[in-house]
């Protein structure tokens, strides 16, 4: 794909975020776009940053490292699903952490942040519709988990929810799932404790992302409608 069209799908998708936010009185500026760069590569990654995208969101670490040093400075989020032992490698390169489902998981995040110093801002991943494909933790232990981490992991910091909606042709079957995590969002919000800062809702990728922000997101996670589709055959190799 060329620079001309990712441009032109970028504004597209932001025009398309302005009217969503517009529709239910929210600011359009409040909501934070994540070019998802899954497959991609950094020459086109690039160009979306030129194009004024400034935060990238990659699903497997691995991809993450290859690409890290060859893209221009933006910030960087890791949306998949992360196993503990990966957590050692991108500690230290990524400023959000999206998929943080289990105490395990943020305990790991909590030592390796230890080690270098940092507190690590991370959002829970919540599986709102219980799928058994995804990952998540559900919408009734999701405050236990966050109490858990809480309790147990002084250099995590969390900062919101993320979820995947199921994938359905009928958007307003989503509906329902988005506004239950923000439900949960809202409980958090203006918390004084120190231990948590809620400011992410991470909801919403290219098709469904309109009626995420309708509900409430703040972070949208969108891929194919930048760069378009992915080339899987290289993902098999």
């Amino acid at each position: 794909m060329d620079v001309g069209n990712i441009r032109e799908n970028i504004e597209s998708i932001r025009e398309t975020i302005k009217e969503a936010a517009e529709s239910v009185g929210r600011n359009p500026e409040d909501i934070n776009l994540i070019a998802v760069t899954k497959l991609h590569g950094p020459e086109e990654i690039n160009e979306a940053i030129d194009c004024g995208i400034k935060d990238i969101g990659e699903n497997k670490v691995q991809e993450l490292l290859e690409k890290y040093e060859k893209v221009k400075p933006v910030r960087w989020h890791l949306i998949g699903h992360l196993q503990t032992n990966k957590v050692k490698y991108i500690i230290d390169k990524v400023d959000l952490i999206h998929s943080v489902d289990s105490l395990k998981l943020a305990q790991e995040i909590d030592k390796r942040a230890l080690q270098h110093g940092k507190i690590m801002d991370v959002l829970i991943q919540v599986n709102a519709a219980e799928e058994e494909s995804k990952f998540g933790v559900s919408s009734g232990d999701t405050e236990n988990l966050i109490q858990e981490i809480i309790e147990t992991c002084p250099n995590v910091r969390i900062k919101g929810l993320m979820c995947i909606a199921p994938l359905e042709e009928d958007m307003e079957k989503v509906r329902p799932f988005f506004a239950e995590v923000k439900e949960i969002f809202d409980r958090y919000v203006g918390d004084e404790s120190g231990r948590t800062d809620f400011r992410y809702l991470s909801m919403g990728m290219t098709d469904d992302y309109p009626v995420a922000i309708q509900e409430g997101a703040n972070m949208v996670r969108i891929g194919r409608a930048i760069f378009g589709a992915r080339n899987y055959r290289q993902e098999e190799k």
